[in-house]
Order: structure tokens, then C-alpha cells, then sequence
């Protein structure tokens, strides 16, 4: 995350470059998955975080940086072109790319020049021989002691063996699955969050994790008060609650709990009168419109979830003016199938960890900010029924079955009264944390999380189907472990506390340990709710894993509902798709924690920036130029550097010990200090995957081009240009650090 090009003196390649080659999945690599063929493989969310981005993600986290001279132009690589430019990051698991061939005359960059020959005497020639040869002796007896003094299953840690993951993942089953899933569930009307975490805490332990222990904080939660929320018509007098049921009326039986989950963590509460204004998904678009026809100073805006983060577009109502939202889910944006006509459900104002503790841990002794909520705004969550009843339209779709969007006309007035009541308290969060200590470089963590059940927040099952398939993978793993066997790299297994209210478990645990994870954390892998369906495959990465996954986020997920129509086991009834992404999301943590060169690819980071510089965007040339640099040192890298370190004929553990040094901070040059609400600090991330474009450069060219355009536009592609400098700076860096350092040698 340096600011400046270094001065550094070119690189070029000798002899000619290997050739890559995309495999598909009839021409497999030897780490290719034979899970991605199951037939029951249908629906997932796998989420690879570089740097523990979306969990961890804490704006105080400091930025790597690389000191450097004046930046200075590198000119050219005096070799050909690699050719490259067909090549693209894998859009499915079923695609890797690999080293399939090289040419016969390849000469190494590192190959050290034999020395010359001199003449020696035959007394000198008869010496050297006669020590060789009780040397030779030497070395096959202490062999031979060795192989007979070592435990015939203990694996070499440093060996990449894929049939030794296979050994692990068969052993992963359906059934065990499907039984922990469901004591799981039974424990999620509880209101004792401890209770479920003391179940997870003592299933890992029976399992043999090591060092399973809570971390609990104290922190402050926005909880529904005694009774619901409501909305009422100024015209008719009409009382309604969240979820469109008359206030007169007594509560369905099954959902009177409901309808207190109905509501916006963390919102201003009381009660407003004004009127409606229907800013729909509130895009920039949408609020320069309304502002030209009326003044929307304390109303209330009708708004649409999805398109872009909750959070920032709260943060523009705020700016505008407004002083109240009700929020809501169109029909038209969810599947034909799906009937959230009369569902409500919850959301979180807090950007992330407890709001009391802001940028620091909730410990013992931490100094705690009066705040009971987080914007001014009165927030509220509300069904499509009670939409549909305010603006007066029956129903979204038409008889067609053709899906009509819910809006307000232009021309119609509507006036209601909102009131919001919410209740803050002090509760403990609790974390549950277990490890499987790596054997060589047991000071790397590879990260596996997923959140638990959480009193006074949403019913869902999802933390039960996360827990129980990180569970399976533990039960996989620890026999292994027990015969002798260890992964190269520490895992850490987390199940999280707080999610449903920003994150607050993780960040908190985050801010505790920030300085260990800076520098010690490799990846993250996110099993946060992951059966979503039953058609397809959408795991999301950041861009150096992305031959490991797709990506496919979506803002819709940003409601938690508190039951869901289609449950887990209606979806998956023989847990048969559990399984298969057990086994999935199991190779790809083994690969991660075990291969001796990690996974990630810096090829993959240089040809997503020039993606996302593609298309028409003014001022980027700039941006282009530096782009092209950055891939032509990322070629470099990945050719001098990877092609050698990925041979055990030409390994050096220093060489190794190095390279995954780079491989692990490298997206580091991608997080920025300070970016819009509801933003990824990585600028690499999409904020959907309909988008392939700097999520700060739209941001910057969408929102302020009637405040500031030219000093907001300036300033966000300075962002991504000092980002794309200093990456280039980053592997330019390492190229000639390693080569420095073998020359030396030589």
C-alpha cells in the first residue's frame, strides 16, 4: 500500500517464458475438485476474503506501505510479450490455470553457472573421493534410522498431496451432517446465547480441536422494544404494523414474536408525521429528480432494497435532508416462486462492531461512547402488503404475470405517521474459537467462520447449516491430525457472535487482535449461510483466489428474515448439496493451509484492474498506463518467481519463506482509509456483479457532480491510482529483491 513507484532498475526475463493455459474441467489439474461434478451440487455462498475484508473489515487497520524514491517511468521488458492478453481470471472452480509446458530450452533466471574446472593432483582427487564415500555411508545409515524410527502414516507437511486430501474429505458423510444440523436448531429459541455456543464449544472439543475457548465482549445491542413498530394513514386514521396487519386487530398467532424483529437496528427512534415521497432504490438519479420537484426536508422516503448498500444510500437521505425511511423488498426483484408479500424482516444501521467501542475492542477498561443509534434517521422495515396499501395498489403482479413495481405515483399525495421504538442494552457476544496448530509455519493463520444463533435477533437456519458443515470438516480433519499429520499453516475455526447486528462478534474479536492478524493472516473463508438454493453455484473471492471461485453478491441479502418460507431441510432434504460443499469448501481450506506456495495469483489482481478500467470513463489514461505497468511486473512475478518456487526441484525454503510473504500481503495495496458507507475497503471488490468498474470511481462520477465533480472525481482516482502504483511498486519490488539476493549468492 506504498504511495510511490520506487526507483528500481528493470527486470527482463532470459531464455523463453512458460506457456499457461486455461484447464477445463475435462483436463483437470491435479487440484481440481471432483465435488464441482456432483449432480447435487446446486446452490452455495463460499466466500474467500484476502484480508478478512467483509468479517473483519475495521477502518482503523493500517495500510502497508513501501518506501520509495520520485516516480520514475520503467520503461519496457526487453522480452517479448507473454501474450497474455486472452487469458482471464477462471469464472468458474471448474477452471484453473496452471504451468502445462515448458519450452526444452528454458534457462532458469536463477540457473548459477557451473564453476571452472582446475587441475588437481591424483593424491587431492583420491581424498575428495575416499570422503565422498564415507559420506555416502554416513548419509544411508542415518536415512535408513530414520525411515525405521518414523511413524509410517505421518505425512511430510511440506508435500503437496492431493490423495491425502481425498483421504480427508471421503470420510465427510450426509448423515453426520444432517444430525448435528438438527441439534443445532433445536437450541434457537433459546435466549441464552451461551447455550449454543457452549454446544458448538463442546462438539469441537469431543472432535479433538485444540484450544477451543470463548472469547466474549461485552457490547451495547439495539434490541425491539415491548411492542411493534407501526405506520399509520393521516386520511383514514388507519393503524397498520410492519407487516401490514391492522394495529386493532389481534396478532396472528404465528408471527406476534415476528413482528418485533421487524425493525432497523441501531435506528433513531420516536415518532414523525409527514408526508411519503417515493425515492424508489434511491440512486443518485433517482434524489436529483425528486429534489427539482419537492422539498424533501423531514418527510419520509418510500425505498427499495437493493442495487447499492443500504448504508450509503441512507447516508444520502440523511444528506438530503429527510427524516425518516420505510424500507422494503419488491416482489419484482425476487424469483417468481418467492412470496414476501406479508414477511418482515431486519436489518442493521451499524456499519460494524459495537458502536460504543468505535475502532476499538469492548474489553475490560475500554472507554464507552453514549450512542444509541447511528443515524438520525427513523428506519423502518416494512412488508410489500403494507407498501402496496399505502400507495393504494393491490398487488404487484398483473394477471399477465408479468411483474409490476411497486411505486407511488407522482401526483398523489400521502401522509402518515411512523413510530419507532427501540430498547439498547449491554449484552455479552460470544465467540467460540478452536485451532489445528500447522507444523512449519504454524505462525500463519488460514481463518474458517461462519456466526451462530443470537438471542433477540432473527430465527433463521442458516447459522445452523454454517456450524454443522464446519463442524463435518473438523470431524474429517482431526483423525488425521491425530496419526501424526499436520497442515503447513494454523486453521482457525470461528463461529461468531452479533452478526445479525453489524458484525459486532467478529469485528470485535478483529480489534482485539488487529496487530496479530496484520501480519499473520493469510485468508479468510466465509461459510456464512451456505445453502441459499437449489440452482446454482455462486461462491464470491477476492481477486487473487478467483481461480478457486465465481463472485455474485448481492444487496438483497442485507434483510434478515425472521422465518423463512423454504427451510433448509426443504431445500437440501437429504443433505446431500451439505456435503458436497463440505468437500468443497474442505479442499480449497486444505490447499490454502497445506500447499508449500500459496494459492493466489498475482496475474489474476493486475488483468482485474484493467477490467475494471474497461468502457468509457473519463480521465483514466493515466490509470491505463499505470495498469499496463502493473501487469507487465505481475508477469514477471508470476514467471521468475512462481514457476521456480511451484518446482521441488528448485525450491529453497528462504525462496518459499519469501514468496508467500509477497503472495500474502499483495491485495494490501487495495485497501484505501476511507470510503462510503456500506463500501469495501479493497476498491478491487464489485459492488455487484452486474458492474465491473471501481466501486469509488462510480461512486465519485454518480453522486457529487452537482457538489464538487472535479475535486471529488480528482481525489477518488487518486485513490486507485496511488493503489495500482503501488502494487506495481509491490511485485517490481520483489522481483528484484529475489534476484538481488541470487545474484548475490552467485
Amino acid at each position: 500500500m506504498g504511495e510511490n513507484e520506487a526507483n528500481l532498475p528493470n527486470t527482463s526475463l532470459q531464455g523463453k517464458k512458460m506457456a499457461y493455459q486455461k484447464v477445463n474441467a475435462d483436463q483437470r489439474a491435479p487440484g481440481h475438485s471432483q465435488y464441482l461434478d456432483n449432480d447435487d451440487l446446486q446452490a452455495t455462498a463460499l466466500d474467500l476474503e484476502w484480508d478478512m475484508e467483509k468479517e473483519l473489515e475495521e477502518p482503523g487497520f493500517d495500510q502497508f506501505q513501501l518506501d520509495s524514491a520520485e516516480n520514475q517511468d520503467l520503461g519496457h521488458s526487453e522480452t517479448t510479450d507473454l501474450n497474455l492478453d486472452s487469458i482471464q481470471p477462471a469464472t468458474s472452480p471448474k477452471g484453473r490455470f496452471q504451468r502445462l509446458q515448458e519450452e526444452s530450452d528454458y534457462i532458469s533466471h536463477y540457473t548459477r553457472s557451473a564453476p571452472k574446472s582446475n587441475r588437481c593432483s591424483f593424491c587431492h582427487l583420491l581424498k575428495i573421493l575416499c570422503t565422498a564415500t564415507i559420506l555416502f555411508i554416513f548419509g544411508i545409515l542415518i536415512g535408513y534410522y530414520v525411515h525405521t524410527n518414523c511413524p509410517s502414516d505421518a505425512l511430510s507437511s511440506g508435500t503437496v498431496d492431493h490423495q491425502l486430501y481425498q483421504e480427508i474429505l471421503k470420510t465427510i458423510q450426509a448423515e453426520d451432517i444432517k444430525k448435528s444440523f438438527r441439534n443445532l436448531v433445536q437450541l434457537y429459541k433459546s435466549e441464552d446465547d451461551m447455550e449454543v455456543s457452549k454446544k458448538i464449544k463442546t462438539q469441537w472439543t469431543s472432535l479433538g480441536l485444540e484450544d477451543v475457548q470463548f472469547v466474549n465482549y461485552s457490547v451495547l445491542l439495539n434490541l425491539p422494544g415491548l411492542s411493534p413498530s407501526t405506520v399509520t394513514l393521516s386520511s383514514s386514521g388507519e393503524c397498520f404494523h410492519p407487516d401490514g396487519q391492522p394495529c386493532g386487530e389481534e396478532a396472528r398467532k404465528d408471527s406476534s414474536q415476528d413482528l418485533l424483529y421487524s425493525y432497523a437496528a441501531y435506528s433513531a427512534k420516536g415518532t414523525l408525521k409527514a408526508e411519503v415521497i417515493d425515492v424508489s432504490y434511491g440512486m443518485t438519479d433517482d434524489l436529483k429528480r425528486i429534489r427539482k420537484m419537492k422539498n424533501v426536508t423531514n418527510r419520509i422516503a418510500l425505498l427499495k432494497l437493493g442495487k447499492l448498500p443500504l448504508l450509503y444510500k441512507l447516508s444520502l437521505l440523511e444528506k438530503a435532508g429527510f427524516g425518516g425511511v420505510l424500507l422494503y423488498i419488491d416482489p419484482c426483484d425476487l424469483p417468481k416462486t418467492v412470496n414476501p408479500s406479508h414477511d418482515t424482516f431486519m436489518v442493521s444501521l451499524n456499519p460494524g462492531g459495537d458502536p460504543s467501542t468505535p475502532g476499538y475492542p469492548s474489553v475490560d477498561g475500554s472507554f464507552r461512547q453514549s450512542r444509541s443509534n447511528v443515524t438520525s434517521l427513523l428506519v423502518q422495515p416494512i412488508s410489500a402488503s403494507l407498501v402496496a396499501k399505502l400507495i393504494s395498489s393491490p398487488k404487484a403482479r398483473t394477471k399477465n404475470d408479468v411483474c409490476s413495481p411497486l411505486e407511488l405515483p407522482n401526483n398523489e399525495i400521502r401522509v402518515i405517521s411512523m413510530h419507532v421504538q427501540t430498547v439498547t442494552k449491554l449484552k455479552t457476544v460470544t465467540n467460540v474459537v478452536g485451532y489445528v496448530m500447522g507444523l512449519t509455519s504454524p505462525d500463519r493463520y488460514i481463518i474458517v467462520g461462519s456466526h451462530h444463533h443470537t438471542a433477540h435477533s432473527y430465527n433463521g437456519q442458516e447459522w445452523a447449516s454454517s456450524t454443522a458443515i464446519i463442524t463435518a470438516f473438523i470431524r474429517a480433519l482431526m483423525p488425521k491430525v491425530k496419526t501424526g499429520w499436520r497442515p503447513d499453516r494454523t486453521i482457525v475455526f470461528c463461529s461468531w457472535g452479533g452478526t445479525a447486528f453489524g458484525n459486532i462478534g467478529s469485528y470485535e474479536w478483529g480489534e482485539d487482535f488487529k496487530t496479530v492478524l496484520q501480519k499473520n493472516v493469510v485468508a479468510y473463508v466465509n461459510l456464512h449461510s451456505p445453502i441459499r438454493g437449489n440452482s446454482t453455484l455462486r461462491p464470491v473471492a477476492s481477486p487473487s483466489l478467483q481461480q478457486l471461485v465465481v463472485e455474485g453478491p448481492s444487496f438483497l441479502s442485507e434483510a434478515f428474515f425472521s422465518t423463512q418460507s423454504t427451510t433448509v431441510e426443504e431445500m437440501d432434504p437429504f443433505f446431500n448439496l451439505h456435503e458436497t460443499i463440505t468437500k468443497l469448501s474442505g479442499e480449497v481450506i486444505l490447499q490454502i493451509a497445506n500447499e508449500p506456495v500459496l494459492p493466489f495469483n498475482a496475474l489474476d489482481i493486475a488483468l482485474e484492474v484493467q477490467n475494471n478500467l474497461k468502457g468509457d470513463q473519463p480521465n483514466t489514461h493515466q490509470l491505463l498506463a499505470m495498469a499496463s505497468r502493473l501487469r507487465e511486473s505481475a508477469e514477471l512475478f508470476q514467471s521468475d518467481e512462481m514457476r521456480p518456487a511451484n518446482d521441488p526441484k528448485e525450491r529453497a525454503p528462504i525462496r518459499i519463506r519469501m514468496l508467500n510473504d509477497i503472495l500474502q500481503d499483495m491485495e494490501k495495496s487495495f485497501l484505501v482509509q476511507q470510503v462510503p458507507p456500506g463500501f469495501y475497503r479493497n476498491i478491487l471488490y464489485h459492488l455487484d456483479e452486474q458492474t465491473s468498474q471501481f466501486s469509488i470511481l462510480m461512486e465519485a462520477l454518480e453522486c457529487c457532480k452537482p457538489l464538487a465533480p472535479d475535486e471529488t472525481l480528482q481525489e477518488a482516482l487518486s485513490e486507485v491510482l496511488n493503489s495500482i502504483n503501488s502494487a506495481q511498486v509491490y511485485f517490481k519490488e520483489g522481483c528484484d529483491v529475489f534476484k538481488s539476493i541470487l545474484d548475490g549468492k552467485n
